[in-house]
């Protein structure tokens, strides 16, 4: 139903998750962390909303305000983005058309 998710989206994608656990790895972080922590760094005003349904999730996303991302982590961040083009939109048309996105 996710059409970010057919195999063949997965497999385009899964560099920049790569690259993302790559950095994670070196930040003694999880990859979603890395992604909240990038999300929080865009500006001061964003305020990421990760969503759960299990206690030890949540634990770790808000573990996230330990990671410190610095400039050239960011840059490599920002780096791997612009160097992958995301496969697969992230919602169905139908969803899509609905919140006018």
């Amino acid at each position: 139903m996710v059409p970010r998710f057919p195999v063949e989206h997965r497999k385009a994608n899964q560099i920049l998750v790569d690259q993302i656990r790559q950095i994670a790895a070196r930040k003694n972080a999880t990859p979603a962390q890395i992604a909240l922590a990038w999300g929080f760094a865009q500006r001061p005003w964003i305020v990421p909303i990760p969503g759960t349904t299990k206690l030890h999730r949540l634990e770790e996303k808000l573990r996230t305000v330990e990671v410190e991302l610095t400039g050239v982590d960011l840059a490599e961040i920002n780096s791997a983005l612009a160097r992958s083009a995301v496969q697969g939109d992230r919602y169905p048309a139908h969803l899509k058309q609905m919140g006018n996105r």
